[in-house]
C-alpha cells in the first residue's frame, strides 16, 4: 500500500507538470508516453504468441504522433506534406511481413495497426486538446485528466461503499452500476466547479464533458480488461510499482479523449 501511494503521488505530480509547464514539455512528454504505451501493448501481444512487427510499429507510432502534433500546433502546409510519408511507413508493415516466416502474417499486421489505432490516435487527440482554441492552453488537457481521475476515484469509493449490482461482470467483476453512476456524477460535479475558474466554455459544457469522460472512460477500462483477458494477463506491465503498467493507468483515456475532443471541436467552431 505504501509503495502504491508513493508511486501514485509522483505519477500525479509528473502528469500535472507535463501539462502545466509549457507547450514544448507537453508536446515531447506525450510523444514519449504514447510510444511507451504502444511498446507495452506490443509486448503483451507478443506474450500471447503473436509476432507483431514491434520495431516498425513503434517507428510508425512516433512518426504518426509527431506529424499530427506538428500540424496541430503550427498549422503549416509543410508539415502536412511531410505527413504524406506515412503512406510509406505504413506500407513497410506489410512489406516486412513478406520476409518473415509466419503462419498468420495478417494477424501480425492487424495487431500492429491495432496498437496505432487504440493508443497513438487517442494520444494525438489528447495533444489536440491543448490546441483546440489555436494557441496552447493547458486548461483543456488538465481538466480532462482531473475529471478522468475524479471519475476513477469516485467510481471506486462509491462502489466500495454501496456497490451491489454488477456493471459488466464478464470483463470486470468488481465494477458496479452504483460505482459507475457515482463516478460519472463526481466527474460532472468537478466539471461544474472547473467552469467557475476556466471560462473558455460555459460551466454546463464542462459538466457535459465530465459525463462523457465518465461514460466513455469506463467503457475504455472495460475494453482494456477485455483485451487483457483475451490474452490471459492480469496487469499490462510493471513500470509503475503497485499500479501495474501504463495501459492500466490510461485505459480510460483511450476511448474518452476522441469523444471529448469532438465535442469541444463542435462547440468551439
Amino acid at each position: 500500500m505504501k509503495t502504491r501511494a508513493i508511486t501514485g503521488f509522483f505519477f500525479i505530480i509528473v502528469m500535472l507538470a507535463s501539462v502545466i509547464f509549457n507547450r514544448y514539455v507537453f508536446d515531447g512528454f506525450y510523444l514519449v508516453l504514447s510510444v511507451l504505451c504502444l511498446n507495452e501493448f506490443y509486448s503483451l501481444v507478443k506474450k500471447a504468441g503473436i509476432a507483431v512487427n514491434k520495431t516498425t510499429g513503434l517507428i510508425n507510432g512516433a512518426f504518426f504522433y509527431a506529424m499530427f502534433a506538428l500540424i496541430t500546433a503550427n498549422s503549416e502546409p509543410d508539415y502536412q506534406k511531410y505527413a504524406m510519408l506515412l503512406t510509406l511507413t505504413f506500407g513497410a508493415v506489410f512489406v516486412q511481413e513478406l520476409f518473415k516466416k509466419s503462419e498468420a502474417p495478417f494477424t501480425n499486421i492487424a495487431y500492429t495497426f491495432l496498437g496505432l489505432i487504440l493508443i497513438i490516435v487517442p494520444f494525438c487527440f489528447f495533444h489536440g486538446l491543448g490546441y483546440i482554441i489555436d494557441k496552447y492552453n493547458f486548461h483543456f488537457p488538465l481538466a480532462f485528466l482531473l475529471m478522468l481521475w475524479a471519475n476513477d476515484t469516485g467510481a471506486y469509493l462509491v462502489g466500495m461503499a454501496i456497490g451491489k449490482h454488477k456493471l459488466f461482470e464478464r470483463h470486470s467483476p468488481k465494477k458496479t452500476w452504483e460505482g459507475f453512476i457515482g463516478g460519472v456524477l463526481i466527474a460532472a460535479g468537478l466539471g461544474l466547479l472547473l467552469g467557475h475558474y476556466y471560462h473558455e466554455i460555459a460551466a454546463y459544457h464542462w459538466a457535459i464533458i465530465g459525463i462523457i469522460i465518465g461514460v466513455a472512460g469506463t467503457t475504455g477500462d472495460l475494453v482494456e480488461s477485455m483485451f487483457k483477458r483475451s490474452i490471459n494477463v492480469k496487469d499490462s506491465g510493471s513500470i509503475l510499482p503497485g499500479h501495474g503498467g501504463l495501459l492500466d493507468r490510461f485505459d480510460g483515456l483511450f476511448l474518452a479523449v476522441p469523444v471529448v475532443y469532438t465535442y469541444l471541436y463542435l462547440i468551439t467552431n
